[in-house]
């Protein structure tokens, strides 16, 4: 029987915090049709499809932190994440799809890269929504810890608030350090 996981991943742009990707492995209960790439939906929609998709599906999570993004690069980290999301299934999938053009270096799984799958594949695109929701809630928590810099409505990406924020309140230990424009800034606020 074929079993057949969709895996995402978010964040990768983002100056602040961990990159995330989720897999996802959807019941027969599920309706596809309510399915989309998460960056198309509404907050309102992704938090209701969040549930849904928990609810109708086996799924899981990974993620490579900010030292990781660091020590390997994003793309490299985005792939750990999705290597990680792809082994915590509860159930091994006979097939992994995966969103974009790069596969993470994985063992005994049977691995293809799907580009615009977010927009093609169901399975994906609840992978986006999974990813993308689990995120936004990781660094709104962040965002009430490191005030001023309005994560909970940026979520970490260079926006103009948050880059002004940058030079007025310095770095904080959640920034990723290798990217520009905080590469660029001198004074570390740690």
């Amino acid at each position: 029987m074929k079993i057949i996981a969709g895996v995402d991943e978010v964040g990768r742009g983002s100056l602040v915090g961990p990159v995330y990707a989720a897999a996802v492995i959807l019941k027969k209960s599920i309706n596809p049709k309510l399915l989309k790439d998460s960056k198309s939906l509404s907050k309102i929609e992704r938090e209701y499809l969040f549930s849904y998709i928990k609810k109708n599906s086996t799924w899981s999570v990974g993620k490579a932190s900010v030292k990781e993004i660091e020590e390997l690069n994003i793309l490299q980290a985005s792939l750990l994440a999705m290597k990680r999301a792809i082994k915590k299934l509860k159930k091994k999938p006979t097939h992994v799809l995966i969103d974009g053009n790069k596969i993470p270096e994985l063992e005994n799984y049977n691995l293809k890269s799907v580009v615009k799958g977010d927009e093609k594949i169901s399975s994906i695109s609840a992978a986006s929504i999974i990813a993308k929701v689990s995120r936004d809630k990781f660094i709104t928590a962040l965002s009430k810890k490191n005030k001023g810099y309005d994560w909970d409505k940026n979520f970490g990406y260079g926006t103009r608030h948050h880059l002004k924020a940058l030079k007025k309140l310095g770095i904080t230990k959640h920034h990723r350090r290798t990217f520009a424009p905080i590469s660029r800034l001198s004074v570390y606020n740690i």
